[in-house]
């Protein structure tokens, strides 16, 4: 193998091109990132970006000395037999698909925010004024982080939801639930069953009729992988490139990586997507042996935090693989943590300023080993200390 390309200038890109050399590739390496910057972290964009803490996330690399080309502010257009780009075609011999994903936007002609980029995040900063009345629509991940920056800015926010409870898509509705009240302490109008319709100039129009006003609007409702330069291309998509338990596409020389990639768990029995900076991170490293002619596997336990009203929470594992779920500490207390299982083997935990118990959760949920649900409702005893004998 001569000539590897990494298309994705993000995290899971730069971390490629990293392990590749770590692990003795010694040929041609490009980058191809549609952003005209260095790759950076995503993960302070909503936290410290957002709060004037910092202005620049980038993730320290030396490129001259990974002999890595860069072309940045390039967009790949097309996969055939060679990399189509807006400035050309590109040839490999192993790809690395790291395009990662996309905010979806609501219809209308008014002015929209999302919140994905390092552009993003400072333009949103910047419309951040005491007194600015902002609507932001989806009360999940990133709702709640802006949420809370907005609320510490001195804007005037509303988080209109469509589903009964806030993080009911992340987490479900018995947790989510559970989170609510955060919102009211901090002075943000959360709006249960709220469907929005579009963006116009005066705010947020609503489904069924109705609007509620703003200033600006930042739409938090998810994203989509970034895969549609590849349709045509003859790789298997569904929800993001298909991979195997390899990060391997249908394609021989051809892997995907981040959050673009839909790849197979051995441990949770299906396809999952996990648009986490940990898979990111530590991902890229199977990329890198597997293109190198290894056979390693990815089968991490997903991983993921938000800081959020004050609160550390973290999450660890897939709960719609369980059937039950085991609170630990009263709920309604500032800190607790929620635990899934299926049979008797965790599977995810929740955790809400215990960062002990996720710890101690995510290596449980690694082993496999089976747990006591009765022990592990008890607050008092360590997660670790719950396995069966």
């Amino acid at each position: 193998m001569e000539r590897v390309i990494i298309v994705g200038g993000g995290l899971a890109g730069l971390r490629t091109a990293e392990t590749l050399r770590a692990q003795g590739y010694a040929g041609g390496l490009t980058l191809v990132g549609a952003e005209p910057h260095a790759p950076y972290d995503r993960p302070p964009l909503s936290k410290a970006v957002l709060r004037g803490e910092t202005d620049d996330t980038t993730v320290a690399a030396d490129f001259d000395a990974l002999d890595c080309a860069t072309l940045l502010g390039r967009r790949a257009t097309g996969l055939g037999e060679e990399l189509e780009t807006t400035e050309g075609p590109l040839a490999f011999d192993g790809l690395v698909i790291a395009t990662g994903a996309t905010p979806i936007r609501l219809p209308g002609d008014g002015p929209q925010h999302v919140l994905r980029t390092i552009d993003d995040a400072r333009a949103l900063r910047a419309a951040l004024r005491p007194g600015a009345r902002l609507v932001i629509v989806g009360a999940g991940w990133i709702g709640a982080e802006v949420a809370t920056a907005a609320a510490a800015a001195g804007c005037r926010v509303t988080v209109a939801e469509a589903a009964d409870a806030p993080l009911a898509g992340a987490v479900g509705a018995e947790a989510g639930t559970r989170t609510a009240r955060w919102y009211a302490e901090a002075g943000v109008e959360l709006r249960h069953g709220v469907k929005a319709a579009s963006v116009e100039a005066g705010g947020l129009e609503l489904a069924g009729g109705g609007s509620i006003e703003a200033d600006l609007v930042l739409t938090g409702v998810g994203v989509r992988p970034e895969t549609g330069w590849l349709e045509g291309s003859g790789l298997a998509l569904e929800n993001g490139v298909v991979v195997d338990e390899g990060l391997r596409t249908s394609r021989p020389g051809v892997f995907a990586v981040g959050d673009c990639a839909a790849w197979w768990s051995a441990r949770f029995g299906r396809r999952l997507r996990v648009e986490h900076w940990d898979v990111a991170l530590n991902a890229p490293d199977v990329v890198a042996a597997n293109l190198l002619g290894g056979e390693r596997t990815y089968d991490a336990v997903p991983y993921f935090w938000s800081e959020q009203f004050g609160r550390m929470v973290q999450y660890a594992g897939h709960h719609p693989a369980a059937d039950t779920t085991v609170w630990r500490e009263d709920p309604e207390a500032d800190r607790w943590s929620l635990c899934w299982l299926s049979g008797e083997r965790l599977v995810a935990i929740l955790t809400v300023d215990r960062p002990r118990d996720l710890v101690q959760g995510r290596r449980l949920i690694a082993s496999g080993a089976a747990v006591d649900a009765g022990r592990l409702a008890d607050p008092q005893i360590p997660v670790k200390a719950t396995v069966r004998g």
